[in-house]
């Protein structure tokens, strides 16, 4: 057996020996098209990712295509070695950063990007739920109670908290289908992605491991997770380690969207209500199957009328195009523009971040934002608010804080702190301005 570090090494040492340097996963990758990155030499390139996963240096351009990956995921299947270089490039820019800051740093960047999220987190679900509520998605330090042996880990992830009527939707759901289940999820419960992002690897790996065998203490075979960074943190990072460190995988993971989608003929008797509306999809192809699989349960949905709209393949949620921020811009401007022309009631999206993003435009565009799980609730009879874009669509710091003084003198939270959260995390995340992309309504 080996450690986690020693794990990663062998890994890496691995792509070094097996990578011929072809050049395709560079071909297909979006995020190096948004990039303008030359892909005329892509063997070059790749080879200069090889040369930092060496050294922590290497060429302009390899930096450059570690720097803007998205985790589109389109380059995995288009390897003939079958590495993934998702993960590749992700190593590569752990590798660099490694090469230019000391491990303290290093340690301290990666306490600081969890401290942030947690934060948030924290402030804006308690600004929304009632102790109930919280308790319900796993918040509270009793949560972790449920059925002794659960079929499944529903997975929340973290930033789903912050828009929480989705995760309690997510709940109805299984609760309607009878599964036995166990809510896991939050800061306590972290992939680790927010340690690598500031590449404390060591660290980053200690915190997946305690999540893992949480989990895996639970017995339950399967985990349902939510949220796509978490489901490419463990699987393309931290399961495989942990299988070669342990000699096991303890458990398989899915996402909800596809897991769900596979539950269609159970699910189908639940829709009882018609849902009149022209619905387009907002997606990305980071988890592969995610997007098919939201729109078989849309269909699903008597009344809708599905309209297929145009959209580019990128990225794993909107903020993962934020190493791009005229591209995300661009993005989000045609999503609406082809939205309206195809004359749709609904936008739906699927993930949570895209939905922090997007939902404000609402005030534009002659078309509601929703999740799509909105929509599969509203055809079961149930619902939950939506406060996060209530809260958002106010546009006013003062008057966001005032609608929610009641929550915040509940929870005890410091009103300071819920400014700077509300501008940073709730404001502030607005790639496309409103009023059109910037322009006068029409």
């Amino acid at each position: 057996m080996v450690d986690f570090l020693a794990a990663l090494d062998e890994r890496v040492d691995e792509i070094l020996d097996a990578c011929t340097r072809c050049g395709k996963c560079l071909e297909v990758c979006p995020s190096a098209s948004a990039a303008k990155i030359d892909k005329s030499d892509a063997g070059a390139v790749v080879g200069g990712v090889l040369d930092v996963l060496r050294s922590g240096d290497g060429p302009a351009a390899s930096l450059r295509w570690a720097e803007v990956c998205t985790g589109s995921g389109a380059c995995i299947p288009a390897c003939p070695e079958a590495i993934n270089p998702r993960f590749m490039l992700a190593m590569a820019r752990a590798r660099r950063e490694r090469a230019l800051s000391p491990a303290p740093a290093m340690h301290k960047a990666g306490i600081g990007h969890f401290q942030r999220m947690s934060r948030g987190v924290r402030v804006l679900s308690r600004m929304q739920l009632a102790p109930d509520l919280l308790h319900r998605i796993g918040q509270t330090m009793d949560s972790e109670d449920g059925p002794a042996d659960p079929e499944i880990i529903f997975y929340t992830g973290c930033n789903i908290l912050k828009t929480p009527h989705i995760a309690l939707l997510c709940l109805d759901v299984l609760d309607a289908l009878g599964v036995r289940y166990r809510v896991y999820g939050g800061p306590a419960n972290c992939c680790g992605v927010m340690q690598l992002r500031g590449a404390d690897v060591a660290t980053a790996g200690k915190v997946a491991y305690n999540t893992i065998d949480r989990f895996a203490a639970t017995g339950a075979g399967e985990v349902v997770a939510w949220c796509p960074s978490c489901m490419v943190q463990f699987g393309d990072i931290m399961l495989p380690n942990y299988e070669r460190t342990s000699g096991a995988r303890p458990f398989d993971m899915t996402m909800f969207v596809c897991w769900l989608a596979d539950r269609l003929d159970a699910l189908r008797p639940l829709l009882v209500h018609r849902v009149e509306k022209r619905v387009a999809l907002h997606e990305h192809p980071g988890v592969p199957g995610v997007g098919a699989a939201a729109r078989r349960i849309i269909e699903a949905i008597p009344g809708v009328t599905f309209v297929d709209v145009p959209q580019p393949a990128i990225g794993s949620m909107c903020n993962t195009l934020s190493i791009l921020p005229e591209h995300k811009r661009a993005v989000h401007l045609t999503q609406l523009e082809t939205a309206e022309a195809a004359d749709v009631t609904t936008l739906a999206g699927v993930y949570h971040a895209c939905h922090r993003e997007l939902c404000s435009h609402e005030r534009d565009w002659p078309f509601e934002v929703v999740n799509f799980l909105e929509l599969v609730g509203a055809s079961m009879g149930i619902s939950h608010p939506d406060l996060f874009k209530r809260l958002k669509l106010m546009q006013d710091i003062d008057t966001i804080l005032a609608e929610s003084s009641d929550m915040i003198a509940a929870y005890e939270l410091d009103v300071e702190e819920a400014r700077a959260i509300v501008l940073r995390d709730m404001l502030g995340e607005q790639a496309l301005p409103l009023g059109r992309g910037g322009r006068a309504a029409e």
